[in-house]
């Protein structure tokens, strides 16, 4: 009998649902074995793209405090089914999985498909997800389910060109970036080549034993961990929890706090960024071992 395979996503752009349904062309290849099927997660109220500049701000506070919102419900085609392994990709939005991953998370549907399964999470971001990783597997132990691997592809332009190209993307829907930025994104022969990922996932998902995938995966490019970063998320996080409350608290001044916070976020990208970053690389030989630890725990290794 065929093993079923779950892919459920949210994407935006439309980049991430190419690189999903590259690494699941092996398993589409193997029709005896394998039956796969898609749930994209759609808000029944969808999200702007592109996006204009205040509202994408003002969504931060309720992405990054991971409030739901109500989703369209998966098919009783979906639902009729249960399922072998699941993929599950997802977008980061303010250091956090998108407000469509949380709310299904969150969702009635979720414990149905989810519980008791194993996972492997696809990520496709700007650079920095390794905490919105952290936040997703609080939602797979409640769910009894478990994540038994990680691909996560990024933009591997410097932290500063791709702020500038993302953020052009996002506004105005254009991934090819004015001269003389690059494309916007992971690159073309990246998810292209992604399809590498599912044959990597496929023989542990014929013996249904997925000991030794995740640093295969590692091995092979899936995942690339870059010590600053994660220091910058920490640093964000803290920051973000308290943007976001004050926001919250202070809905009447909803409209100047996001200013004060969008204010924030730039000057620390293009001035706080540098200077913590020439501290970062001065006291490395000093916490090496630390930095040296936290890339494989990050790597899931």
């Amino acid at each position: 009998m065929a093993k079923n395979i779950l892919v459920t996503y949210y994407s935006q752009t439309g980049q991430l649902e190419e690189i999903v349904k590259n690494i699941t062309q092996p398993f589409r290849d193997k029709q005896e074995e394998f039956t796969v099927t898609y749930y994209e997660i759609q808000p029944k109220k969808p999200f702007p793209f592109p996006w204009s500049k205040d509202v994408f701000f003002d969504t931060f506070p309720e992405s990054y405090l991971m409030e739901p919102v109500e989703l369209e419900p998966p098919s009783d085609e979906i639902f009729n089914k249960d399922y072998d392994l699941i993929i599950f990709g997802y977008q980061v939005w303010f250091l956090t999985p998108s407000i469509p991953i949380i709310s299904f998370l969150k969702s009635s549907f979720a414990p149905k498909l989810l519980s008791g399964k194993p996972i492997i999470t696809v990520s496709g971001t700007r650079n920095m997800w390794m905490l919105s990783q952290e936040k997703l597997k609080v939602y797979f132990k409640e769910l009894n389910a478990k994540l038994v691997g990680n691909i996560a592809l990024v933009d591997r332009h410097d932290n500063y060109t791709s702020v500038i190209t993302i953020l052009n993307w996002l506004q105005t829907g254009n991934k090819v970036s004015p001269k003389p930025w690059p494309k916007a994104g992971i690159a073309d022969e990246e998810i292209d080549g992604a399809s590498k990922y599912g044959n990597i996932i496929l023989p542990y998902a014929q013996k249904e034993n997925y000991d030794g995938l995740q640093k295969e995966l590692v091995d092979n490019g899936a995942v690339e961990i870059r010590p600053f970063l994660i220091k910058v998320e920490k640093v964000g996080n803290r920051l973000f929890t308290v943007f976001s409350g004050i926001i919250k608290r202070n809905p009447n001044q909803r409209k100047f706090w996001l200013k004060v916070y969008t204010f924030y976020l730039f000057a620390a990208i293009w001035v706080i960024s540098p200077i913590v970053l020439l501290l970062f690389n001065l006291t490395t030989p000093i916490f090496w071992w630390k930095r040296k630890r936290d890339i494989k725990y990050y790597q899931g290794i």
